[in-house]
């Protein structure tokens, strides 16, 4: 019985708890791929790629894409409500394309 103490004590390690052999990880916050997404776009409306490639960072680039993307669509989706217009129609005026 006092052997496995022995060693169970030995792979705790010095300060007694179970993670002070395990590696530490960043103390960086979590972020979520909806930050990632308004930074990269707020960034990108502004001309500022450090802050855009710092948001790119944050998320793989499918979670971007899709922060992105759904970003997109709710702000085309608050616009038409304050234009009372379509979606299409808002989408089209933002792209700078003509009416369909």
């Amino acid at each position: 019985m006092i052997t496995v103490l022995h060693k169970f004590r030995r792979r705790l390690g010095e300060s007694g708890h179970p993670s002070a052999g395990a590696p530490q990880t960043s103390a960086a916050p979590q972020r979520n791929l909806f930050e990632a997404a308004a930074l990269y776009v707020a960034a990108c409306a502004e001309n500022d790629a450090d802050r855009s490639t710092e948001a790119a960072r944050w998320v793989s680039p499918e979670a971007l894409t899709f922060g992105v993307n759904e970003l997109a669509c709710r702000a085309v989706i608050a616009l038409a409500r304050e234009q009372d217009a379509a979606p299409l129609t808002v989408a089209r005026s933002l792209l700078g394309l003509p009416a369909a």
